[in-house]
């Protein structure tokens, strides 16, 4: 069970030093196989002269994702953490070993899918580490260093896989993080040795699998959606009634209609994913294509985002009071609110164009304040023995929320961009406030009986 709050302790304090390094080590090697990868995908397409399969490489990732998180938080329940770390590794590994040897765009895609069922796996497992191994205590100051994580590959990962690509060759971008996943995997592993089944977990068969691929199914053909050409419409329709139907399935009961408690939090991550990073897809397009920005100044937007999400994620580490840790995670929505706003208002014409960075900067600071709390607050709400699943319903809100967001506001874009440009980008920019906006009114609710 989960070890409760005691003297002031460090992450780093001997007794789970490696856990910790390990997690942090691994999160960072996941976050750069996202971010850096998608900045040399363009070149690898190329290689394997493979340009019509582009999109299916990056799709084919939250596919397998989908499918691991089912059985990895089921798994998580039933048998500990283990077994869904060390099988989340060797697929990881496989899925970069088969993708930086692939001869065919096809088999790299194979390979993305491998990655996608350990990456899936791998961040269920490391949820359900944290909360059986570490003290309560230190489940803020984690969670704010997994984000730490993911901004470092944020803002130096283009640049580093670019120089891969040009110095080493496009598969070292894969066979290079394989190599390092040994020594990851050797801090990881054996801090969880003797974490079994919880008493009260009860054993089933794994109802929701089918509606993991029904899921999995509709997130490809979102993503295959842009060159369906006079089906698109039609695609995307079924593609987000499918989604939206396995989601009544995979995730917890109340979770769309915002019940009190763990079902609203669970909802939180989805409603602030997709409007933060909807957002995100649109804010340099606007500068560089409406304004004249450069990329590289038009990429300073997203490095101020980055940064601000690392200082929230700082900030709530340090939050200790429960009642100020849920009254600073209104206030990260409401920071999301604002800066998203603000961005829609430079879009529109009302503030300077300057003014989409500050707008952005602001939105990453809600982020890095709420993303983190939510986390925790998971584990804090969910029984022991259902923690592995509660983690896996929080990725799989934010995995299927951003999806068919990112899908319906591109299909309106797609729509307005031709006749009316400025009109295409406001009502993306609308949309992702709506969606913010939505869940500051609803941040209230997450802990039960509140509201």
């Amino acid at each position: 069970m989960s070890v409760k709050s005691g003297p002031k302790r460090s992450l780093f304090d001997r007794e789970w030093r490696a856990l910790s390094i390990g997690s942090i080590g691994l999160c960072s090697m996941v976050a750069f196989e996202a971010i850096g990868v998608a900045a040399g995908m363009p070149a690898v397409a190329m290689a394997l002269d493979g340009v019509p399969l582009y999109a299916l490489a990056f799709a084919g990732t939250l596919a397998g994702s989908l499918i691991a998180m089912v059985w990895a938080g089921r798994d998580c329940d039933h048998h500990g953490p283990m077994r869904a770390m060390a099988g989340g590794l060797l697929m990881f590994t496989a899925g970069l070993l088969i993708a930086g040897l692939a001869a065919s765009m096809a088999t790299l895609v194979a390979g993305r899918i491998v990655q996608g069922f350990g990456v899936g796996a791998l961040v269920v497992a490391l949820y359900v580490a944290s909360a059986r191994r570490l003290p309560d205590s230190l489940h803020p100051r984690l969670f704010a260093l997994f984000s730490a994580a993911w901004v470092v590959p944020a803002i130096v990962g283009p640049a580093i896989s670019g120089w891969i690509v040009e110095q080493l060759g496009w598969r070292w971008l894969f066979l290079g993080i394989a190599t390092l996943l040994l020594p990851v995997a050797a801090l990881v592993l054996p801090p969880l040795r003797g974490l079994g089944a919880v008493n009260g977990a009860r054993q089933g068969r794994l109802r929701q699998l089918p509606w993991a691929f029904v899921a999995s199914v509709g997130s490809i053909a979102l993503s295959a959606s842009a060159s369906a050409g006079s089906w698109k419409l039609p695609l995307i329709a079924i593609a987000l009634a499918g989604i939206a139907l396995a989601a009544t399935q995979l995730l917890p009961k109340g979770t769309l209609r915002l019940r009190h408690g763990l079902p609203t939090v669970i909802a939180l991550r989805g409603l602030n994913s997709s409007a933060f990073f909807l957002c995100e897809a649109f804010v340099p397009l606007w500068l560089h294509q409406q304004r004249g920005w450069s990329l590289t100044h038009a990429g300073l937007a997203l490095t101020g985002g980055a940064l601000s999400w690392s200082i929230g994620s700082h900030a709530q580490s340090r939050i200790e009071d429960a009642a100020r840790r849920q009254t600073w995670l209104g206030r990260g929505c409401l920071f999301m609110t604002a800066g998203i706003s603000l961005c829609a208002a430079a879009v529109l014409g009302i503030v300077p164009d300057w003014s989409m960075l500050l707008g952005w900067s602001l939105t990453g600071l809600g982020m890095g304040l709420a993303f983190p709390m939510l986390a925790v607050l998971t584990l804090k709400l969910a029984p022991v023995e259902q923690q592995g699943r509660y983690s896996s319903a929080l990725q799989i809100a934010s995995s299927l929320g951003t999806a068919a967001t990112l899908a319906v506001g591109g299909l309106a874009f797609s729509i307005l961009q031709p006749s009316s440009p400025a009109t295409a980008f406001s009502v993306v920019f609308l949309l992702a406030g709506g969606i913010a906006a939505l869940s500051a009114i609803t941040s209230p609710r997450v802990f039960p009986g509140s509201g």
